[in-house]
């Protein structure tokens, strides 16, 4: 019997992790990536910076969860990572800058305190108040917007002020805009524990049964950092990756179709040459993507698929010549609802990463973008660019223009990330169930498991082991 021959679409971060996982189950196996665009890594994508490699894509990945380092250093890249230095990020809100509040869920307090100084007090006494207000019909194993609850329960302040800033730099969409399920689990989780127990279900509530549970610092401990990244960018995974693969990878190759018979998977389209059929396929590509291509092979997935709808972004790299005047933070959020400001954030890289800092003078991201607003992602370079200079002295006082701006760097991200709305998870369910008969294939990528990259490598090796257990 001949080697398995494998079929991956996309060459990603899931699919080059898949092509990993099968090599290293499947010596013999034959493994052809198909990548429609002219290079590998996806929205992984490190630029070759005259003062370094910098990541123009994400940056950083959760590492509080070990199982993404565990996997790097399974790749030998261990000696790659690095940490981030400990500063601290801020937002704006009325005109000003201030400090992030402490505890909470992804900025959802359960008592006042932390947002007292981001919010009115109208809006914090509202909050305190929550627990004796009127219960949330909540039900289990369902999903609301985060946005629309936490604006019922507590005001629009903490919408538009804090959490939409925070999870609008994960997902690039507001609160609005995002499942409480989808997001931000933890919290619905508990919202489900109140509604099994019997006990009154409220906001204020679930946030404080988080923070009960987590695991109290030593203090006498060096404290786990919570983000790590690569010293020469996410190339060095990218790259590691598609090496230790030993795939065939096809760049410009844009698979237009698959169809399937008794012989296996075919895939047809410009640039996709192929000498016969494939046992076993794995699409991981964005959600209109997937959707397209599995027209034909699984309708009912597909069909589900296309009410996935995508968020755009866009990130205006700068390095100048002078760091001074540049606030020693880590970055800043700003708030939904500030008026004079057109960017969403500003990544302060060389005071976040020592060793970004080490290479003198200052390092700057500005990102641009949430869901429903693709007129500023496609603005001109020049503008954009004078956008994130002049929103840069608004809100830090650092003057860039002055500082010297050595180098720009502007990535557009066209449907960057999937819009992970209340509906989300009940689609992927969908999705799942459409191609359960569908021996040999697996759909995984950004919108299958999560954004963050410890997610997508979870989901894309349990969608190869899936394959591999197939025999």
């Amino acid at each position: 019997m001949g080697a398995t021959r494998y079929a991956i679409i996309g060459a990603g971060l899931a699919g080059l992790t898949a092509a990993h996982e099968i090599r290293k189950a499947d010596p013999e196996a034959v493994i052809h990536v198909f990548e429609a665009e002219d290079r590998i890594g996806g929205k992984l994508f490190t630029v070759p910076f005259a003062s370094g490699p910098t990541d123009m894509g994400a940056e950083a990945y959760l590492a509080l969860r070990s199982g993404a380092t565990d996997f790097f250093t399974e790749l030998g890249l261990a000696d790659e990572l690095v940490s981030p230095s400990g500063a601290r990020s801020l937002v704006y809100t009325g005109g000003e800058l201030k400090a992030l509040p402490a505890g909470g869920v992804m900025g959802i307090p359960s008592h006042s305190a932390p947002v007292v100084h981001l919010v009115s007090p109208e809006t914090a006494a509202r909050i305190d108040a929550e627990g004796d207000a009127a219960p949330i019909d909540w039900q289990v194993g369902g999903d609301v917007a985060v946005g629309a609850l936490v604006r019922e329960r507590y005001g629009a302040e903490v919408v538009d002020r804090i959490v939409s800033s925070l999870l609008g730099g994960v997902y690039s969409s507001s609160a609005d805009d995002l499942g409480v399920r989808a997001t931000v689990p933890q919290l619905a989780q508990a919202l489900d524990e109140l509604a099994e127990a019997g006990e009154k279900v409220t906001l204020s509530a679930a946030v404080k049964l988080c923070e009960d549970r987590r695991t109290p610092r030593d203090p006498g401990a060096t404290p786990t950092p919570v983000f790590a990244a690569f010293r020469n960018g996410y190339a060095t995974l990218y790259e590691a990756l598609a090496e230790k693969s030993g795939a065939d990878i096809h760049l410009d190759a844009f698979v237009a179709g698959i169809t399937r018979d008794l012989r296996g998977f075919h895939l047809s389209g410009p640039g996709v040459s192929t000498d016969g059929a494939y046992e076993r396929l794995i699409v991981a590509t964005p959600a209109p993507t997937t959707a397209v291509l599995i027209r034909q092979i699984a309708p009912e997935s597909s069909a589900a698929l296309k009410s996935v709808q995508l968020a755009s972004s866009v990130l205006v790299g700068m390095k100048f010549d002078s760091d001074e005047g540049l606030p020693e933070n880590s970055g800043v959020l700003v708030a939904i609802d500030e008026p004079e400001v057109q960017a969403k954030a500003f990544t302060f890289s060389s005071r976040k990463w020592p060793h970004l800092g080490e290479r003198g003078g200052a390092l700057v991201r500005a990102s641009f973008g949430r869901f429903g607003d693709d007129a500023i992602v496609r603005a001109e370079e020049d503008l954009l660019v004078d956008a994130a200079l002049d929103d840069l002295a608004r809100i830090t006082g650092f003057d860039g223009r002055a500082a010297g701006l050595a180098e720009i760097y502007v990535q557009r991200w066209f449907g960057g990330l999937p819009r992970y709305s209340a509906e989300h998870l009940a689609t992927v369910a969908k999705v799942r169930d459409g191609i359960s008969d569908v021996h040999g294939l697996e759909l995984t990528g950004a919108w299958a498991g999560g954004v963050g990259v410890p997610a997508v490598i979870d989901h894309a090796r349990a969608a190869a082991a899936r394959l591999i257990q197939l025999g």
